[in-house]
């Protein structure tokens, strides 16, 4: 059957990518509007299709609140276990080596000083770091920054170095391209020199607002050892916005909050975890599937599938049960605050973009396991298109109906319809009680913060429905959109001060 299709999309590859690039706003689009037309031509159906939606929602809730309590467990006890005594009782601790990757762009230079600390701040030897700064060329002010970094660093580390990315044609300017030329820089000068040795070494993609656990890399470091499919792995740990949570607006700060959550409750979720924002994977790895693509933007998911169906589906991510702390999108005012985290809900959301690959590689990739790489896909493909379509159905879809059929509305399950969807969707707010529990706990306490705002925080919850919209819905949808239109985006970097 793999063949079948490798002939089809070797034949028509134009049609079939645009084919597949429709996918994802068509089945948006068509969930969000089939409420309107479906109520005229099929009103039982669509009313079951909504309340089928809000048990799925109910679901979800309560699953992302489990699993963000079973994650937050684990992590408690991974902060208290002393990773580098673990560590040392390994033979070849010594001989390990980590890579770390820094693409940046029009960073605050505080912001790149304040991740580098974090790396300097590690219970692990920082000799065997390796700081990579992934400068663009095209900033002015990058090779200040960078030798300024460099100066202060140049003795903590194995090595601190800058890559200067220059702008190709053929590429697409974003984080994926400069972390690829840092990386093949950084291959030349540790690993061909023998510097480093590539069977002991990791590679991280880091976001230059990343603040790290001090055990961290003490935890990979034992991780990696200790794993006998280490040249086959990612290692992600919960990337959470704690760093100015209590600074940001409160509509970035109630996003802030679900996205924590979320990327909390992954590491206890198997195959549904992929590698996300900052990660690591073996050097071996990273090599062996030709470094991180340069025809993409958001390069995280992209760069785990490559490696899973380019060998066979002998590829896996184990959690790091750690925190790693990041900022959401903080301007100089309110208004650009806002402006910043839809430009970057808008640059997440284009992910969908790569899903057309996925299914290729789905279709034509012989010799991975069907099963796992049939459940990795459907998790994307759920996640992605219906990213736009949650805030239609569970807000205003069982409202439709009596508008568009007032017939169907004089039927017991017309009329029952609204009441019973409110029913489920209000249950959910148990769930809700419960992240915001998890959620306080998790947090690390800041004093300056008053006891009433931390009390406000939870009232706050109450603008999720315009939130949730203008920051997480439009964008995604104008994505699927412009997806749909055959636009490409253009990469903007997100500010955070």
């Amino acid at each position: 059957m793999t063949s079948f299709f490798q002939k089809v999309f070797a034949r028509y590859p134009i049609k079939t990518r645009r084919g597949l690039e429709l996918l994802p706003g068509f089945v948006s689009w068509t969930l969000i509007l089939f409420p309107i037309w479906g109520s005229i031509l099929m009103p039982y159906i669509v009313a079951y299709f909504i309340l089928f939606f809000d048990v799925y929602w109910f679901f979800k809730s309560f699953s992302l609140a489990i699993n963000a309590y079973a994650a937050s467990k684990k992590i408690k006890n991974a902060e208290q276990t002393n990773w580098l005594a673990k560590l040392k009782k390994l033979s070849d601790y010594k001989r390990v080596r980590h890579v770390v990757i820094i693409p940046n762009y029009k960073e605050n230079l505080n912001k790149l000083r304040q991740t580098v600390r974090s790396i300097a701040s590690q219970t692990l030897p920082t000799k065997q770091i390796y700081v990579v700064l992934g400068m663009e060329e095209r900033e002015e002010d990058g090779t200040r920054k960078a030798q300024a970094i460099i100066k202060e660093f140049k003795n903590t580390f194995g090595d601190v170095f800058a890559t200067y990315h220059p702008d190709m044609a053929a590429e697409v300017k974003g984080k994926s391209s400069n972390e690829s030329y840092a990386s093949k820089k950084a291959y030349c000068k540790l690993i061909k020199t023998r510097i480093i040795n590539i069977n002991f070494a990791t590679v991280s993609s880091v976001d230059a607002d990343s603040v790290f656990d001090k055990q961290y890399f003490s935890y990979l470091s034992y991780a990696f050892l200790t794993d006998n499919k280490r040249y086959n792995k990612f290692w992600q740990s919960a990337n959470v916005n704690h760093n100015n949570f209590w600074t940001v607006p409160a509509p970035i700060r109630i996003i802030a909050f679900f996205g924590s959550l979320w990327r909390t409750a992954l590491l206890v979720q198997k195959d549904r975890l992929i590698s996300n924002s900052t990660y690591s994977l073996s050097f071996s790895l990273l090599k062996k599937i030709g470094f991180w693509d340069t025809d993409v933007i958001p390069e995280d998911y992209r760069v785990f599938f490559k490696a899973f169906y380019k060998l066979q589906g002998k590829v896996w991510i184990e959690p790091i049960f750690l925190k790693t702390s990041m900022d959401a999108p903080l301007s100089s005012n309110y208004l650009k605050s806002l402006k910043n985290k839809y430009q970057q809900e808008r640059r997440w959301s284009w992910g969908t973009s790569d899903d057309h690959l996925y299914i290729k590689w789905w279709l034509t990739v012989p010799n991975v396991p069907f099963m796992r790489k049939t459940i990795m896909l459907y998790n994307v493909l759920l996640d992605h298109f219906l990213w736009p379509v949650n805030w239609f159905i569970i807000t205003i879809a069982a409202n439709i109906i009596p508008f568009t059929n007032p017939v169907f509305q004089r039927t017991t399950l017309g009329y029952s319809l609204p009441g019973l969807a409110g029913f489920i969707l209000t249950s959910c707010l148990i769930a809700l009680l419960a992240m915001v529990i998890i959620d306080f706990r998790n947090r690390p306490k800041n004093p300056s913060v008053s006891k009433f705002k931390e009390f406000l925080f939870p009232f706050q919850l109450i603008l999720l429905p315009i939130v949730g919209f203008f920051l997480s819905t439009l964008p995604a949808l104008i994505s699927h959109t412009q997806l749909i239109r055959g636009k490409r985006l253009e990469y903007k970097v997100t500010e955070k001060i």
